[in-house]
């Protein structure tokens, strides 16, 4: 598995059956400079946690340049349907549900947070669905779960006995998701990963500029935390 992070919550996940994104926030990131046209060569799958637009804030183009299916929760999907996405290549689902995506499945599981689109007016908001995290189950390759933006909640012991996912994608940057050292509290009380991802830190003022209180409360957990770059690819 080759993971690209793009700043913020937003990944590309390329596995042998399929080139993911995931919450990509290309258009409008203050973390990422690069435009949306790279990332999007190749994606067969966009994937969205919630609708806030930090989190979808490009996934149109994208959709639209790739012709990829969209998996996310039916208000999602329909909204970016009224924004021109065709409606064959929507593949919705809901908390508690698994779609097949065609070289992998994703269960859409909790997540403790809120969605809702502001747009580009600002002011008022859509209401798009509960928030989610996403659990992506491979053939051939490690379960990886991409929390959305969360604070911790006991139920996690729950997702982890369902999963059991080793690849966690963890939101950090406080005050909007949980602060990096309740992130480290629940990986390390609620999972087994073998490699923490950090996201969600220093895209904006407000939120928490640095890992530093992640890495600390992941010290001596046996779990690797990864900090790729802003546009690096590393491999899991």
């Amino acid at each position: 598995m080759k993971l690209t992070w793009y700043g913020h919550s937003a990944f590309r996940v390329e596995t042998q059956g399929a080139t993911i994104l995931i919450d990509p926030y290309l258009v409008g990131n203050p973390a990422w400079s690069g435009g949306w046209e790279g990332p999007a060569e190749g994606v067969t799958h966009v994937l969205l946690t919630h609708g806030h637009d930090d989190h979808i804030s490009g996934a149109v183009e994208v959709l639209k340049k790739s012709g990829a299916m969209l998996v996310a929760n039916f208000e999602i999907c329909m909204y970016l349907v009224g924004k021109g996405v065709g409606q064959d290549k929507i593949n919705p689902g809901n908390i508690g549900g698994t779609v097949d995506c065609g070289g992998f499945t994703a269960t859409f599981v909790q997540a403790l947070h809120s969605s809702s689109s502001q747009g580009q007016g600002g002011g008022a908001n859509t209401y798009l669905g509960n928030p989610g995290g996403l659990v992506l189950h491979f053939p051939d390759d490690k379960t990886l779960y991409h929390m959305g933006d969360t604070d911790i909640f006991s139920d996690m012991a729950l997702i982890n006995e369902l999963h059991e996912p080793r690849i966690g994608i963890v939101p950090i940057g406080d005050r909007f998701p949980m602060g990096g050292a309740v992130a480290a509290l629940a990986c390390r009380r609620f999972f087994q990963f073998e490699t923490a991802i950090p996201c969600h830190f220093g895209t904006f003022p407000m939120l928490d500029a640095t890992a530093e209180k992640f890495e600390t409360g992941m010290a001596g957990s046996g779990v690797k935390v990864a900090l790729p770059r802003i546009g690096e690819t590393i491999t899991l």
